[in-house]
């Protein structure tokens, strides 16, 4: 709860520190889906690049729509988290950040790898 009684400007800060979290969770997430999608695109045309494909999906097709899914179900998840923000505590600045790199930095990186294997693993289960 934010009060806005002593400083209305504070509802800017909220908002705020509400798009820096969804930005580094976008751009996490956005390192992952590389791993996920250049892989698939070239595969074909130079097979040396199935080193890449550190997820182990199963074709380029699977491999594509799953990202796909996955994009259009976690954008409207995580609006409401940025705005939303974080809960407040009293304690340093720099705590607050690490923590908040931790969970929404790491947490944006290994979201968008176990949902899109999972993903494709049902798709390959209806698709073959």
């Amino acid at each position: 709860m934010v009060d806005l009684d002593s400083d209305p400007s504070k509802i800017l800060r909220v908002v705020k520190l509400g798009k820096q979290l969804l930005t580094t969770f976008s751009i996490a997430n956005d390192v992952a889906k590389y791993f996920a999608i250049i892989p698939a695109m070239f595969m074909a045309a130079n097979p040396k690049l199935t080193v890449l494909n550190i997820m182990h999906l199963s074709s380029p097709a699977t491999d594509i729509l799953a990202t796909l899914i996955f994009n259009a179900r976690i954008i409207p998840a995580i609006i409401p988290l940025s705005l939303r923000g974080v809960t407040f505590r009293p304690e340093p600045p720099e705590k607050t950040f690490v923590r908040n790199m931790l969970i929404y930095g790491l947490g944006g990186v290994a979201l968008p790898f176990v949902a899109i294997k999972a993903i494709d693993m049902v798709l390959t289960l209806f698709m073959h």
